[in-house]
């Protein structure tokens, strides 16, 4: 029985590996089994903090509204509270954005809370 090779996969594999991990710092660039470990860890890293993303723009967004709404008289949990309670359904992704780039649109909707 004749053997195969994989001469032709093995250098398909080393261009392709070696072109998604182009840019990485020192021997995870050019060295193939050190790259290969680089790209795995990247891919595990880049699929849990695909996750931790949404936390983290959450609590952005938190800190923002509450940024906005301590001038205004009020503090973060009672402004959320207070929306709540008046039946007004925006969400803190947009709570943030108009705290940050219209501040007077938030500031209407803080009155009318209060």
């Amino acid at each position: 029985m004749s053997r195969v090779k994989k001469a032709t996969n093995a250098l398909k594999f080393r261009k392709s590996l070696l072109k998604k991990t182009k840019g990485y710092r020192h021997g995870r660039s050019k060295k193939e089994s050190v790259a290969w470990e680089a790209y795995v860890h990247a891919g595990k890293y880049s699929f849990n903090h695909r996750k931790d993303k949404k936390g983290d723009f959450r609590a952005l967004w938190n800190i923002r509204i509450n940024a906005a709404s301590r001038p205004l008289g009020i503090s973060y949990s009672k402004l959320i509270h207070a929306l709540k309670v008046k039946g007004i359904t925006i969400d803190r992704k947009i709570l943030a954005t108009l705290a940050k780039d219209e501040p007077k649109t938030f500031e209407r909707v803080v009155t009318q809370v209060k």
